[in-house]
């Protein structure tokens, strides 16, 4: 096992990683708690994992209980944050509980912001069971989605710890390790050209991708996000960065609509955007056509964008919340692993959306 620590001016906690965690949470937990309420999906209660984690937090609380949303994007949003707050209410937690998430970045969204408004605040820890968490788990951004757009109603509010059991991510469908795997490519982009590099080369097939490499990819993917939060833990700078490709990445989930198209998906479309608009905005020098290859050979449907309506893509982009005065900001690269964010001017976007989807997705 391996062990973060996450240490901001206002949170510290730690980020535990490695097999069979699951089995051992309470061992893990910074505080005692009477009651527990644990919120997964539906598909990570079918793979056996809840009955597993209730076992072991049964011995550490007085009271477990449980709370089971439907699998996908669909449950981040009002109605299901709702359900969620009153269950609590009715099942007697208050501000000496404990509330954790037990799934994937949707679970750990969801569960994060009821923690965070539940009595205007309580304690909660992650449990990252995909890929795409070993992102999302860590930094304490948690929100649900608005119709106008992904993310958007929302709070900072951290974890008390992240307990990440790698056994699960074993269990995967395909199309989730593909999501995940491309914040993985993002941490590269963003922070280490070594780590890009090394997930280019060895990387050919997401199917049998090699466990050693996926794990300390995954570690590596970890330990920058932490870099990055203790910086900034409230996105006033620099934690932006970890928004790459998620300018176009969120405008084409909402655009498609949400769970047509898986969050990692979008973002490498997203990704390979902003890499078409960094050659042209910046001049970076970067095989992008390379780059494109590689997430075709992976699968990415990079091809889906070409069924959105390019102005639609564009007004999404507007409710970005990197946004300012009504201008549209991204973060875009001047070398791999230099990241800054830049205003650019609506006419260009969409000159630069018009030339990718026509010319550089075939």
């Amino acid at each position: 096992m391996r062990t973060l620590e996450v240490n901001s001016s206002q949170w510290t906690y730690n980020v535990y990683i490695g097999p069979d965690l699951r089995f051992e949470v309470s061992k893990y937990l910074p505080n005692s708690y009477d009651k527990i309420l644990i919120v997964t999906d539906r598909h990570v209660e079918q793979l056996g994992y809840l009955n597993e984690v209730i076992s072991d937090l049964q011995k550490h609380a007085k009271q477990v209980y449980s709370f089971t949303v439907p699998a996908g994007e669909e449950s981040k949003k009002l109605d299901v944050f709702e359900q969620l707050q009153t269950d609590a209410i009715k099942k007697g937690l208050d501000r000496k509980s404990l509330i954790v998430a037990l799934g994937g970045g949707v679970v750990g969204d969801l569960t994060g912001f009821v923690a965070a408004t539940f009595m205007r605040g309580i304690d909660y820890i992650q449990v990252p069971t995909t890929i795409l968490a070993h992102d999302s788990s860590v930094g304490g951004k948690v929100a649900i989605n608005h119709s106008l757009g992904k993310n958007l109603i929302g709070a900072f509010h951290a974890p008390k710890g992240v307990i990440y059991d790698l056994s699960t991510i074993k269990s995967l469908p395909l199309v989730e390790k593909r999501s995940g795997f491309a914040e993985v490519i993002k941490h590269g982009l963003i922070a280490d050209k070594n780590m890009l590099n090394q997930l280019m080369e060895h990387v050919q097939t997401l199917e049998t991708i090699n466990q050693k490499i996926l794990e300390d990819a995954l570690y590596n993917g970890i330990k920058i996000k932490a870099h990055i939060v203790e910086q900034d833990e409230k996105e006033k700078g620099i934690r932006s960065h970890l928004n790459f490709g998620h300018t176009l990445g969120h405008a084409i989930e909402a655009e498609a609509g949400y769970g047509s198209i898986t969050h990692g998906e979008a973002v490498a479309i997203g990704m390979l955007f902003a890499l078409q608009v960094s050659e042209s905005h910046l001049s970076l020098s970067f095989s992008n056509n390379r780059f494109k290859n590689w997430l075709k050979q992976l699968a990415y449907p990079l091809h889906m964008v070409k069924d959105l309506q390019i102005e639609s893509l564009i007004e999404r982009m507007k409710v970005d919340k990197k946004n300012q005065s009504g201008q549209i900001r991204m973060v875009l690269l001047k070398d791999v692993g230099m990241p800054e964010l830049y205003t650019i001017n609506e006419n260009r976007l969409l000159s630069e959306l018009k030339t990718f989807i026509n010319e550089v997705i075939e």
